[in-house]
């Protein structure tokens, strides 16, 4: 199903003892988010982003603009015609939201007793969905005793159990160590393709929309300042909050001594963002242009990140030479396919 979003606006006011304050967490976005594909919507903490997916999910009401699910607007509906509009959709949490007095089994069956499902199909969907997320045996078992891995899958086997044709991911891996993370990533990007869903992921890790989304957008102060496909963010960030996201992908890679990311070695600043798509990031192109342009390259940090269709190989550095020459190294860079980006950014 295809989401589209015209000009969403949302302020909340609170009052206290020295009086009301508002904050415009929403202020005037629209989007296009194809059906059948994983979009990201990234931010960081008070950007709005939590805001917004309250607004396209119809779990809030926008103070002003529109909500479209493929051709139909939603978010002016009756509060019957929601809550049925709402049954359409799955949600999966930071947190979970599981029941504790509950077994994994009965978790997944809650919507659907909700929906009104007969009880005899019930059991049978439950048990589905378990299988759908490798946990078919762990049906009658209380939820606290899973780990948290386990207990996200059960919280994805309940968001799917009602046939919704849009899940809803909320910081979902956000609780979770790294490894549990790729395999929930791997699991949803798993589910999206047999079950043909749109799936909106909101987060404010890069490395999640690196690792699972097709498409994405940067919300900052309740604005989008960049979306696009993410290949295209990765490889020709146009924002300074993009580069910073990218920037924390290396911080954390180096934290976790992770190979294959970006590495950093200097705390120095680069002139200069390099990025190397497909082919090039495994061929010589910068000992070609040193010979020929007569130029040097200080490499401050490399690396590549796996985009799921290609990998994209990112390099901050320094050119040093003549003006002439750095200028034909430029261009000699820009005829070899690497997308070149003059910048002060902050090191990485």
């Amino acid at each position: 199903m295809r989401i589209k979003l015209e000009d969403l606006h949302k302020t909340y006011t609170s009052v206290s003892k020295s009086g009301k304050s508002s904050v415009q967490a929403v202020a005037g976005i629209s989007l296009d988010i194809p059906e059948n594909t994983i979009f990201g919507i990234i931010g960081k903490s008070g950007a709005g982003k939590s805001s917004l997916v309250r607004l396209v999910s119809l779990l809030e009401r926008p103070d002003s603009g529109a909500v479209y699910y493929d051709e139909k607007r939603v978010d002016n509906l009756s509060k019957k015609e929601l809550i049925q509009q709402r049954r359409k959709t799955g949600m999966i949490f930071q947190n979970f939201n599981l029941f504790s007095s509950r077994t994994a089994g009965k978790n997944v069956a809650y919507p659907m007793e909700i929906a009104g499902w007969p009880k005899a199909k019930i059991l049978p969907r439950v048990k589905e969905m378990l299988g759908l997320v490798g946990l078919e045996d762990k049906i009658n078992v209380p939820i606290s005793t899973l780990s948290g891995g386990q207990k996200q899958r059960v919280a994805i086997a309940r968001a799917l159990a009602t046939e919704p044709s849009i899940l809803f991911c909320d910081e979902a891996t956000s609780a979770l160590d790294p490894n549990t993370t790729r395999q929930i990533l791997s699991l949803i990007k798993e589910i999206q393709k047999k079950m043909n869903l749109t799936v909106v992921m909101i987060t404010h890790q890069m490395e999640v929309v690196r690792d699972a989304c097709d498409n994405v957008a940067v919300v900052e102060n309740g604005q989008v300042v960049e979306s696009g496909c993410v290949k295209e963010i990765f490889t020709n960030p146009q924002t300074q909050t993009t580069r910073d996201f990218i920037k924390n992908i290396a911080s954390q890679s180096n934290a976790e001594n992770r190979s294959g990311d970006i590495v950093k070695w200097s705390e120095k600043n680069g002139g200069y963002l390099l990025h190397f798509l497909g082919q090039t990031t495994g061929e010589p192109i910068l000992s070609r242009i040193t010979r020929d342009c007569g130029v040097s390259f200080n490499i401050l940090a490399a690396g590549i990140s796996h985009l799921p269709d290609e990998d994209v190989g990112y390099m901050e550095c320094d050119i040093i030479g003549e003006d002439a020459a750095i200028e034909k190294a430029v261009e000699s860079l820009v005829q070899n396919n690497v997308r070149v980006q003059r910048t002060k950014i902050t090191s990485m």
